[in-house]
Order: structure tokens, then C-alpha cells, then sequence
């Protein structure tokens, strides 16, 4: 928890140790001589478990549940609260870096971790981030520098915003065709013919992308056309799409004034990422915190 976990990809691996605890309280809390496994004629107990459990893992998890004790009792000592609303903003963001829910709900299954779980930590971030704002002060000066150090990343380039529908064959993408220009509905048609299941339900939305994002083909049509158009059938080596543009986004320079939000936020998780350490070890001080298991 020592960044900002919403922008990496070390939230599951976090959550993870705290299943981890959680398995190895319910085994000790559980009947520890219960046989879980046999091997020939030797059984592996609940206590053998639990004791591998403690060894691999005891005193990070153990850490881990002391640093959510005191931020949970700083939280309260400050009246911070967190609304549903800070929490849901929070989880877009984090499966938008994981490339989409797809993907998201692909790790998450992979872990063994719940969307609970992980808005639990989502709340626990947000929750250090109000309580070490007032230690962070971002100038001006400083934000103008970031600016001028990494102003290439700020530039914005041509973005298209498109839908399609893809079909296996030439002969299914022309009669698609015939009914678009028919007049017939291309997200209903995206529904009912695209074998592309990841944007078939949302109308073959594929949201903006930029060039080298997509096959050459593809992008090479999605580029040249313009708002509301609809491609003749395009081949790929997946298939046959049929390709609307929605929305186009022209390539602009860098803008100080139009970047400073993102910079701000970058810069207060810098900041946040050096000032937490130190403020989590005064309040293990202050608490007079052990971990007996880190003691063994």
C-alpha cells in the first residue's frame, strides 16, 4: 500500500495476503487435528496446513492486518469517511488499467478474490490518501517543471473512435452490408451477427484507440473515414468488419493549463509513495506495535 495501488497492478497481489490470513484464522479457528489430505498412510492435519500457512506467509499478513488497524483507527480519529461514490470512480479506473472488465474479472477469478475484496482495498487507499493530503503540498512551479520535463506524454494524438462488426466471411459481411445500408440498425446487427463477443452486446463499440493500436487493415480504413461512415467490408486475419466511425478526436499539442489535474495527480502519488512509509512507522511508534510472529 505504499503507492497508489488504483494506477499498478499490485492491488490483487496485497489482497492476496490478507486471503491469505484469512485462510490460515479459519483453519486455526477450525478443528487443527482434522485430516485434510492423505499420503499413503500419512495424513496431512489442519494443523500441518495452518503451520505452512504462518510459515510462508504469517508475518507479512500479520503487517498487513496491523497497517488496516491503523488506518481504520486514524480514519475514525479524523472523521474521514468515503462515499460509494469515491469507490466506484476509483474501481473504473483500476479496470480500465487492466485493460477492461474482461481482463479484470479474469485476474480477479485467477487470485481467488472477490469484487468485495477489492473495493475493501479501494477504500482503504482513498482512506490513506485523506489522511496524508494536508502532509502533500504540489506549487506551481513544480507542476510547470513535470510539464516541461514530459511534454511529449501530454500531447495528444489522432484518436478515432469506431464501432464494428465482425463476421467469419465475405459473404455474411456483404449481406450485413446490404441491410446497413438498407437502413437497418448497425448496433442491433453488431448484436445479433459480430463474432466478436467483447463488443457484440455494447454495438461493436470499440471505444477511441490510436494508431498502432489495432491490425493494419483495420486501422488503415478506420483512419481515412470520416464521422458517421460506414467501411465496405475490411479483411483481416480475423475476419470481415464492417467499420463505423462515431467520433473523432484531431492531434493537438501539449497544453500546460489542460494537463495541470493529470499532473497534480501524478505528482501527489509521488509524493504520497514518500511520505506514507515514514508516516505509517511514527504511528507503529505511536501505537507501541508488535508482531509477535515476526519476533519467532
Amino acid at each position: 500500500m505504499v503507492e497508489k495501488l488504483l494506477t499498478s497492478k499490485k492491488t490483487i497481489g496485497i489482497l492476496a495476503v490478507l486471503v491469505v490470513a484469512a485462510i490460515a484464522i479459519f483453519i486455526f479457528l477450525s478443528t487443527r487435528s482434522e485430516v485434510v489430505a492423505k499420503v499413503g498412510n500419512e495424513s496431512v492435519t489442519k494443523d500441518d496446513l495452518y503451520s505452512y500457512f504462518v510459515k510462508q506467509n504469517g508475518t507479512t499478513a500479520v503487517d498487513t492486518l496491523i497497517t488496516k488497524s491503523i488506518i481504520e483507527q486514524e480514519t475514525a480519529k479524523e472523521n474521514i469517511s468515503i462515499t460509494d461514490e469515491e469507490v466506484d470512480a476509483e474501481l473504473n479506473e483500476l479496470i480500465t488499467t487492466y485493460g477492461g472488465e474482461d481482463t479484470f474479472n479474469q485476474t480477479l477469478a485467477s487470485s481467488g478474490l472477490t469484487m468485495e475484496d477489492v473495493e475493501e482495498d479501494v477504500k482503504v487507499n482513498l482512506q490513506i490518501e485523506k489522511l496524508l493530503e494536508s502532509k502533500i503540498e504540489i506549487t506551481e512551479e513544480e507542476m510547470q517543471t513535470y510539464f516541461d520535463e514530459n511534454k511529449d506524454t501530454f500531447a495528444q494524438t489522432k484518436q478515432v473512435k469506431a464501432s464494428h462488426i465482425l463476421v467469419e466471411d465475405e459473404e455474411t459481411a456483404k449481406e450485413v452490408k446490404e441491410k446497413i445500408d438498407a437502413g437497418e440498425d448497425f448496433a442491433e446487427l453488431a448484436k445479433n451477427y459480430s463474432t466478436d463477443t467483447s463488443t457484440a452486446e455494447a454495438g461493436g463499440d470499440l471505444g477511441f484507440f490510436g494508431e498502432g493500436s489495432m491490425v493494419a487493415e483495420f486501422e488503415k480504413a478506420a483512419f481515412t473515414m470520416k464521422v458517421d461512415q460506414i467501411s465496405e467490408p475490411v479483411k483481416t486475419e480475423y475476419g470481415y468488419h464492417i467499420i463505423k466511425v462515431t467520433e473523432i478526436q484531431e492531434a493537438a499539442e501539449a497544453n500546460f493549463d489542460n494537463s495541470k489535474e493529470e499532473i497534480k495527480d501524478i505528482l501527489f502519488d509521488e509524493k504520497l509513495s514518500t511520505e506514507y512509509p515514514t508516516w505509517l512507522e511514527d504511528k507503529q511508534e505511536e501505537y507501541g506495535v508488535k508482531n509477535y510472529l515476526s519476533e519467532e
